[in-house]
């Protein structure tokens, strides 16, 4: 008999079941009680009138965990120091979508050689985010396979939908059983209204094609998850983070009945993929918010200890401590500065 299934199927490697790995790497209860606070305040900056910024910033990937934790000891002591006005959120981003090929994250590659040992992945993956949750540092990440969250999602504390997968019908229902907050970003085309379907169909209850905890395919029924915002990153056609771009989201957000709350990626073809120029781009934000804007209630930084990026793959012994292998990043001496900027930019929301 002709086999007509599996015919390109070179190998099939059985992975821990997300039940066996939330076992071997549990969450502490105090790791427990902060993803639940950190996701209300999130929650509250995103649908409420809390007036304080909520900034995601930090690595655009993670694939040196070590260079990740210093990093992260970093962050989080500045976050002290600025938590009265701003939520700062570590990006802590374990898959890569790629246009064509390329390494695929910290989960499909952890030992950056091709080696895809996806089991391994997900255990450094989870033991990571544990580690920045320690920091005292919400999480943030973006979810590519639909299978991810079933082994890390109870550690992040804000997710992501991207340009390329906010059309994906699998995304979409996926984000509608998810726990977090979550932003979907604009198309690749800078187009915003599949953004806005993306939450609506996220708002809804789904039922679609997952696995349980034990790992067993299942049908996954949901309620809906009505947390969910649109998130600026530019497009084919250039940046949309002008007044004009923001004061047209508004509108298309009003008639959809959606809230009218967005976050703004400064990266991306936001900054013409140009790592330097997200200050500018951040500070353009704080020129209409210091107008009056209400409506931009965070942005978005890709930031790591040392600036740009390098080429990958390489051999692993010639890789730059602390730079980016994806995209490009601003380095920590410049986030520092600007994080303190947005801080001091913000003093009038508050009466200052």
């Amino acid at each position: 008999m002709h086999a007509t299934s599996d015919i390109n199927v070179v190998e099939n490697r059985a992975l821990p079941s997300p039940a066996e790995l939330l076992a071997e790497i549990p969450r502490s209860e105090r790791q427990s009680s902060f993803v639940t606070e950190a996701r209300a305040n999130i929650r509250r900056l995103i649908f409420t009138d809390d007036k304080r910024f909520l900034l995601i910033v930090g690595p655009c990937s993670i694939h040196d965990v070590n260079a990740g934790r210093e990093y992260g000891r970093r962050l989080a002591s500045l976050s002290r120091e600025v938590a009265d006005r701003i939520l700062v959120v570590m990006r802590v981003y374990f898959e890569k979508p790629r246009t064509t090929v390329g390494w695929k994250g910290l989960v499909m590659d952890p030992h950056l050689d091709g080696s895809n040992d996806i089991a391994h992945g997900l255990r450094t993956g989870r033991a990571f985010l544990r580690d920045i949750l320690d920091l005292g540092l919400p999480t943030a990440t973006e979810l590519l396979d639909p299978i991810t969250p079933q082994y890390v999602a109870d550690l992040v504390c804000w997710g992501a939908i991207g340009a390329r997968t906010t059309e994906s019908q699998t995304h979409r229902q996926m984000a509608s059983g998810l726990s977090m907050p979550l932003g979907f970003k604009n198309g690749t085309d800078g187009g915003i209204q599949t953004a806005i379907n993306a939450i609506k169909a996220a708002a809804c209850p789904q039922t679609f094609l997952g696995i349980n905890m034990n790992g067993a395919a299942s049908a996954v029924v949901t309620r809906g998850n009505p947390n969910c915002h649109v998130v600026l990153r530019g497009g084919a056609h250039g940046p949309n983070y002008s007044g004009q771009h923001i004061s047209q989201t508004e509108t298309a957000l009003a008639k959809a009945g959606l809230p009218n709350s967005l976050l703004v990626d400064c990266s991306h073809d936001n900054s013409l993929k140009k790592p330097e120029r997200q200050p500018d781009v951040m500070r353009a934000l704080l020129s209409q918010i210091a107008s009056g804007n209400t409506s931009i209630m965070g942005a978005m930084l890709e930031s790591n200890l040392c600036a740009g990026n390098q080429p990958f793959p390489q051999p692993k012994e010639k890789l730059h401590y602390g730079v980016s292998i994806t995209d490009g990043c601003i380095d920590w001496a410049t986030t520092d500065a600007l994080i303190r900027e947005i801080h001091a930019a913000l003093a009038p929301r508050f009466g200052n």
